[in-house]
Parts: C-alpha cells; sequence; structure tokens
C-alpha cells in the first residue's frame, strides 16, 4: 500500500462523518474518530490538521468544533485511495467489461500485469484468490480461462446473500441511539438522495454505491466470515449490473428507491417492516442479476 493510501481513505471518510453532524456541533474525541475512521490516532491527527487548514474545523477550548461541512470536491480521487490489491481487482473488473469477457476468454498474466501497471506476481497473486469464487479456473499449462457468471451460480450466492444479509439488517433494530452506525445510515440515505436527483446523468455511479450500501449493512454484525463473504459480494454485485446494460437508468433508479425503502425500515427498528423492506430489495436484486446474466 503507499504510504499515503491509509491517509486519503480516512480523510474521505472524515468528510462523509462531517457531513452527518451540524455546523457549530464538537466533534468525537481522536479516539472515539480512530475506532469510526478504522485508523491509528496518528492518522487521525493528520486528518484533523488537514481539515483544520481548510477551515472545516477550529480549535475552541480544547474542544474541536465543525465551522462548516466539507465540500465534496475536495475528497481525493478513488485511485487514490486503493490498495495494490484493490487496484488489481477494479482494474481486473473493468477489463472484462471493457473487453466484453466471456465463458471460455482466456487470461494471460502478463499481458494483465502490463495493462494494470503492476508486477506479474501481483496480478497472480489476485488470480489465485479470485478463483476461490468460481469465476475464473486454472487450466494445467494453458493459464486462466474466464468461466462467466450462470444462472446457478447467482442462485448459490443468493442463499448465502440471504441468510446473511436478513440476519444483519434485524440486527439493527437492537442498536442504541448512540452507535456509530446511524450517523452512517444518515450519510448513505444523503448519498442515495444525491444520486436520485441526478439519476439521469449519474446513474452509472449506482453500482459502488450499491456496493457501499450492503457493506454497511454487513458492518452492525462484525463476523470474519461474512466479511470474507462480503469480498465476493462486492466482486459480483458491483459489476453485475454494468454486465447488460438494457434498461440501465431505470433498474438502478428502482434499486436507490428500494434502499431508501430499507433505510426507512432500519431507521424505524420495527422487525416486521426491516424483514418486508430487506426481502422486497433482495427478490428484485435477484431477478435483476439472472436477467443481466441471460
Amino acid at each position: 500500500m503507499r504510504t499515503d493510501t491509509t491517509f486519503k481513505r480516512a480523510f474521505n471518510d472524515m468528510i462523509d462523518l462531517l457531513r452527518t453532524l451540524d455546523p457549530g456541533a464538537e466533534l468525537p474525541s481522536e479516539n472515539a474518530l480512530r475506532a469510526q475512521l478504522g485508523v491509528s490516532r496518528t492518522t487521525v491527527r493528520k486528518v484533523l490538521a488537514g481539515m483544520s487548514a481548510r477551515g472545516v474545523i477550529v480549535s475552541e477550548a480544547h474542544r474541536r468544533i465543525i465551522r462548516e461541512h466539507p465540500q465534496q470536491t475536495e475528497r481525493y480521487p478513488k485511485e487514490q485511495t486503493l490498495a495494490i490489491s484493490e487496484q488489481v481487482e477494479t482494474s481486473f473488473m473493468e477489463w472484462m467489461l471493457r473487453d466484453n469477457a466471456c465463458p471460455g476468454t482466456e487470461i494471460n498474466e502478463a499481458e494483465l500485469a502490463r495493462k494494470f501497471g503492476v508486477a506479474t506476481t501481483i496480478v497472480r497473486e489476485f488470480l489465485n484468490r479470485f478463483q476461490k469464487y468460481g469465476l475464473i479456473e486454472k487450466r494445467q499449462n494453458a493459464g486462466w480461462v474466464f468461466k462467466g457468471f450462470t444462472a446457478n451460480f447467482a442462485l448459490e450466492l443468493f442463499e448465502i446473500r440471504e441468510m446473511f444479509e436478513m440476519r444483519s439488517t434485524r440486527l439493527f433494530a437492537t442498536l442504541p441511539d448512540g452507535s456509530p452506525i446511524w450517523k452512517q445510515v444518515r450519510a448513505m440515505r444523503a448519498a442515495h438522495l444525491e444520486l436520485l436527483a441526478d439519476i439521469d446523468v449519474r446513474f452509472q455511479d449506482f453500482s459502488e454505491l450499491d456496493s457501499r450500501f450492503h457493506r454497511l449493512i454487513a458492518a452492525v454484525a462484525p463476523n470474519r466470515f461474512i466479511e470474507s463473504f462480503q469480498d465476493v459480494i462486492a466482486i459480483v454485485f458491483h459489476y453485475h449490473y454494468q454486465w447488460n446494460k438494457r434498461d440501465e437508468r431505470t433498474r438502478n433508479e428502482v434499486a436507490i428507491r428500494e434502499h431508501l425503502a430499507l433505510i426507512d425500515a432500519l431507521e424505524s427498528r420495527n422487525i416486521a417492516s426491516i424483514d418486508r423492506a430487506c426481502r422486497s430489495h433482495l427478490t428484485s436484486a435477484r431477478e435483476t442479476l439472472l436477467r443481466s446474466i441471460a
């Protein structure tokens, strides 16, 4: 990971956090911010210094006060916040989309390394990890081949996704008022409304928002096995909308509205409402995935 990647990612996360608070509000302690941002206290202090230099926060009698909301334009570009492994994953998926990879497409490690600007060993490590999802296959003495998505693959994936997400969404009903998750939920609502208001020109941005939303749901129930499964969820559902361009804008708008309905249900903390909204969205997403494969 580049030396400043962690800082830039934390800086962007701080922007999201500050936009959930009102100007004039006091910032949480450095220790609380460290836990929320998932970084060291040293990185937190570096982020706070950056916000102070921009006039976003000010110090008053040993307190840090939000002077104004930071602008989204101050965010670091996404590519600067990614670890090398994440960069390769993103580049690989975009390569498959751009080249319209279909079942049987051969994958050449050296060629991909040149395209992505990384060492061949890094591409090989990624492919070795990626093959566990069943989407690519290593053939003896013949390199790699893309197997593609099938209906059976999608249905098996959904069986696991339903179990995990129904469990995680129900846990929102038990969260205390002071849980930092609620601030993230409010920020997520704002991001959805912002995209919905500009859906005609930004509908292709939905896949990334979709990934962030479902990772937030999983975060309420920390579990190393669920977190591992989220890797394949992020890969498949971050990109499956883009494989089939038919009705892309319309179905992305539908999904945004389903997310907003689920956010309403989560904030209601009513188990029955949460179950209905979650099942409705999962059913719709399942049908969309199957249509995109077809």
